[in-house]
């Protein structure tokens, strides 16, 4: 199989892992009472888990290279925080396709804003009337989806 193939299915399974994720810390929510909690436990599983593929895989950081950082990189983490919290409260009002829809569609928004001014480093890509369209594809489907 060719990689690159190889790789845009790696990227798709990731995406379904993102659809899981959302029922997922749902279910998590009910138990433990919040949108909030659930993802406490879904970040602390998802640390220890990165804590092992780190040692197992002997990669360390470059200390040097992380102080040069701009501040913002240090928020990744937050934006996972803000995903997987609105992911858990809305799964269960929503279900998870809508939930996933309409992540998607705020994905897209963001992506098409940062390509096209360059944004966090992004390499500037320029808008097209064919990826505004997509994105209004998308929009027609969270109609869809909600009217479903």
């Amino acid at each position: 199989m060719n990689s690159s193939w190889l790789t845009l299915g790696l990227i798709i399974l990731a995406g379904g892992a993102t659809a899981l994720q959302a029922p997922t810390n749902a279910k998590l929510m009910g138990a433990v009472g919040s949108p909030v909690n659930a993802a406490f436990i879904s970040f602390a599983v998802g640390t220890l888990a990165l804590g092992i593929a780190a040692a197992v895989m002997q990669v360390r950081p470059d200390g040097a290279a992380m102080r040069a950082l701009p501040a913002w990189a240090w928020i990744g983490g937050l934006y996972g925080c803000i995903f997987v919290i609105a992911a858990a409260w809305s799964v269960p009002r929503y279900g998870a396709a809508l939930t996933i829809t309409l992540m998607v569609a705020g994905q897209l928004i963001v992506s098409l804003m940062l390509d096209a001014t360059g944004a966090f480093g992004v390499p500037k890509q320029p808008l097209s009337l064919s990826k505004i369209a997509g994105v209004a594809l998308v929009f027609a489907g969270v109609v869809l989806a909600r009217r479903g």
